[in-house]
C-alpha cells in the first residue's frame, strides 16, 4: 500500500515537472525568436523586404540572386 501510494505521488510530481520544463522552453524559444527577428529586421533586410524573406533568403530559398 505504502508503495503504491510513493509511486503515485512520484507520477504527480514527474508530471508537475514536465509541464513545468515546457513552459519554460516556450518561454526561452519565444523569447529567442523575437530577438532573432529583431535582428534580421534590423541588420539583414534588404530594400524594404520582410524579416521573414530576408529568412528565407539567408536560409537558401527560392528566392536568392547573384
Amino acid at each position: 500500500m505504502a508503495k503504491s501510494k510513493l509511486v503515485k505521488a512520484n507520477e504527480k510530481i514527474a508530471e508537475k515537472v514536465i509541464d513545468v520544463y515546457d513552459k519554460i522552453e516556450s518561454s526561452v524559444v519565444s523569447g529567442y525568436t523575437k530577438i532573432e527577428d529583431a535582428f534580421v529586421e534590423r541588420y539583414l533586410t534588404k530594400n524594404g523586404e520582410t524579416a521573414e524573406e530576408a529568412k528565407k533568403r539567408i536560409r537558401g530559398g527560392s528566392s536568392i540572386t547573384k
